[in-house]
């Protein structure tokens, strides 16, 4: 059974590995404890039992009324388990305990199922830029 936790412990590696694994790229030194203590109203994991870390989002904020997920991830070997949907959902009720009125996400297209079906976001029109 996997465990969801608001604001749970991690270490930076086992997120870096992470997130390398699931964005497919080498893992670097990213320093992710000082990235969401210094940007985010908090973060959830998902642990397999034995303390295996297989997902984890970031719920970064603006100090007020608006939150926005990032760096959702999970393991490619527990894909199709619910994993995903319940970082999202437990980030969204994070959020809204805080007092936000508002939570974003962008994402790639191929991603619209999951996050406009599967965790309820509506579509907004949007702008970016890129840097």
């Amino acid at each position: 059974m996997i465990t969801f936790a608001w604001c749970g412990p991690f270490n930076s590696a086992e997120v870096e590995s992470l997130h390398a694994a699931g964005f497919g790229h080498e893992p670097g030194d990213d320093d992710w404890w000082a990235r969401v203590r210094r940007h985010s109203l908090g973060w959830v994991c998902a642990r397999r039992p034995g303390g295996t870390l297989v997902g984890f989002v970031n719920v970064a904020w603006d100090g007020g009324g608006h939150a926005f997920l990032l760096d959702t991830v999970v393991a490619p070997d527990a894909g199709r388990e619910g994993i995903g949907t319940g970082l999202v959902t437990l980030a969204t009720e994070g959020a809204r305990e805080a007092g936000c009125a508002w939570l974003h996400v962008d994402f790639e297209d191929h991603l619209s199922g999951f996050y406009l079906d599967a965790c309820g976001f509506r579509p907004t029109p949007a702008g970016l830029i890129p840097l």
